[in-house]
């Protein structure tokens, strides 16, 4: 053993060497300007990714390795060749190395996840009546944008707030314009009902601008004038006006008491704040705009034990930012390292508080996120713990850092479709999630060829694919058949992969399946071992991912048949009615001008259309 470690540290410093000596090549080519630099391997992934005010002088600090950490050593033993962006300015530099990790996710930065847009609500302008709905991505649509939220739930909350106090429409224009009298919205008092005149323009308009009030933080301003209506609408004896203005502010009241963190000043700002626990990371930002609170987020970054808090907070806002709009102002917990050159880059004030209210919002954010993080850690002692009784259950060498979870879904052959989970260390991996329509199996045969089924997507899942996305165990649902085929499947790509089979139990219940697996009886758990427990949440998730697909599928193809029904739609204009509308639903909620718009679709073939489903 000690011979064998020796050759390895042997070996590691011959490579250190030789990554040295190849980036010394290039430092003797660079110019002392700004830009962007990437380390890349031998098989030419992107190690690193890193900027500099002078790229000459930081390249050359890594041809001297003896003075840098362990994890730059290993990164430089790594190093087959570099490439090089040169740009104007650092600030540029430093957008361009956060969109270029952002994009290339090199293994040696610091990492961070979902960075999908945050949602807004829109509130639509120009056409009457307004209205307001969730949205999320390019602000295309002509309105006015309120945001960001920091989930759907919490804009959802939101709406329903507004739906409920202020009663603006949240319906499509299409279900808005098809309509001949109020919907259960209208009756359960969510909505004026303005597509069928029961509430006049200028009242409409009134319930906007409290709207618009109540989104902009003017809670107190609006809570005041409403209470002045409510008086004059009292000594005019309009007591039915008078108690639904008493119901609105009392309505706002207990909203306020609700939203809990809030400030007095009317600004906008973000507040990020950092703890580190065991070696791991939280991040928690809170969105503070006109003084609401637009709710919080927790993110838990990728990064190496060596990294300050600086360093990853100084990642992060760079990270953040180079996607989502900046407030007026940014509260950080920690300093930020370069902070001068980020606050140059996004034209943003990132500030430390030290005393006050904005202190003290600091101080709230580090608490969510110690508690963040210290639900994040528990649950991953969890999976740990579960994770070791997978690896003695079914004998494997070591830990399975990622497993790979097989289902298919079909009626008779027909609507047939495979799916693939990921589950690892961190849980669910759902962007991993991969959906397979079958397509060369025996689908038209009586009942469907299962076995077909299986073959094709374990085949189309391993075939030419990166041996470094491989799982470490195969799931299969299905018994001895299924894991047959699967093991075969591997045989013929030359693959050596754990594979398990699991059988639901007699009568389908839960607690008795039965494990198939290679050169063994099939074998049971105990119904109270939560190993069990675990794989059967494993076989459920696909079977839910896999069973959501396979009805979408079969409602798709149903819906086409029954277009099929209408006199004169053949199949051309099948298919560009269900591409101009999306769905059978939105067809059947259109109008005749609506359906003319589609090309083909004459007044008489729209009429026909708009009879059929009325």
């Amino acid at each position: 053993m000690l011979k064998l470690a020796l050759m390895e540290d042997k070996k590691e410093t011959t490579n250190l060497g030789r990554g040295a000596r190849i980036i010394q090549t290039f430092v003797e080519h660079l110019a002392g300007q700004p830009g962007v630099y990437r380390m890349v391997d031998a098989e030419g992934k992107i190690l690193y990714v890193g900027k500099a005010k002078n790229l000459k002088n930081r390249v050359t600090s890594y041809t001297r390795p003896e003075t840098l950490s362990k994890r730059i050593q290993r990164m430089i033993s790594l190093t087959h060749k570099m490439e090089f962006v040169l740009t104007h300015t650092e600030a540029e530099a430093l957008l361009l190395e956060a969109n270029l990790i952002k994009t290339l996710k090199p293994r040696f930065n610091i990492l961070f996840r979902d960075d999908k847009s945050f949602p807004y609500i829109l509130m639509t302008e120009g056409d009457y009546p307004q209205r307001i709905l969730l949205h999320r991505g390019a602000q295309t649509v002509k309105g006015t944008y309120f945001g960001p939220f920091a989930s759907t739930q919490s804009v959802s909350k939101t709406l329903e707030i507004l739906s409920r106090v202020f009663k603006l429409r949240t319906c499509t224009d299409r279900f808005f314009e098809a309509r001949t009298r109020p919907c259960l919205q209208y009756y359960i008092k969510r909505c004026t009902a303005p597509c069928v005149g029961k509430v006049s323009e200028e009242d409409y308009a009134e319930q906007v601008h409290h709207a618009k009030q109540f989104l902009q933080g003017k809670t107190h301003d609006l809570q005041k004038s409403l209470a002045k209506e409510m008086q004059t609408a009292s000594a005019g004896l309009k007591y039915e006006r008078a108690a639904a203005l008493r119901n609105q502010i009392q309505a706002l009241t207990k909203i306020q008491e609700e939203q809990g963190i809030y400030i007095k000043e009317k600004e906008d700002l973000d507040v990020v704040a950092l703890v580190q626990k065991e070696g791991k990371t939280a991040i928690q930002v809170f969105f503070f705009r006109y003084g609401c609170n637009y709710g919080n987020k927790s993110y838990f970054p990728v990064h190496d034990k060596e990294d300050s808090p600086s360093q990853i907070l100084s990642a992060f806002v760079a990270w953040f930012y180079t996607v989502q709009e900046t407030p007026a102002i940014v509260l950080v917990s920690h300093p930020l390292e370069n902070s001068q050159l980020i606050k140059e880059a996004f034209n943003l004030p990132f500030v430390v508080p030290q005393r006050g209210a904005r202190h003290q919002l600091i101080q709230q954010a580090l608490k969510n996120a110690e508690e963040s993080l210290a639900s994040r850690l528990s649950e991953k002692a969890s999976v740990q713990f579960l994770l070791e009784g997978v690896t003695k259950v079914f004998g494997l060498r070591a830990l399975p850092k990622r497993i790979e979870v097989y289902d298919n879904s079909h009626i008779q052959g027909k609507y047939a479709y495979g799916a693939m989970i990921v589950a690892t260390e961190e849980g669910l991996q759902k962007k991993s999630y991969r959906l397979f329509k079958i397509r060369e199996a025996d689908v038209n045969s009586k009942g469907g060829d299962d076995y077909a089924m299986m073959r094709e997507v374990l085949t189309r899942r391993f075939h030419q694919a990166d041996p470094e996305n491989f799982p470490d165990l195969i799931l299969l649902d299905g018994g001895q058949g299924q894991l047959n085929v699967g093991l075969k499947v591997l045989e013929d790509l030359g693959m050596s992969i754990p594979m398990v089979a699991i059988a639901k139990g007699p009568d389908r219940n839960a607690g008795k399946e039965r494990f198939f697996m290679k050169g063994q009886a099939p074998f049971f758990l105990d119904p109270t071992n939560p190993v069990l427990h675990y794989l059967q949440r494993l076989r459920d998730e696909s079977h839910r991912f896999v069973i959501g697909s396979h009805r979408r599928g079969r409602q798709k193809g149903m819906n086409q048949s029954k277009l099929e029904e209408i006199p004169g739609i053949g199949a051309r204009r099948k298919k560009d009615l269900l591409q101009h509308f999306g769905s059978l639903k939105a067809i059947s909620e259109a109008g005749i001008k609506d359906l003319q718009k589609v090309d083909g679709i004459s007044q008489k073939i729209a009429q026909i259309i708009y009879d059929y489903f009325h």
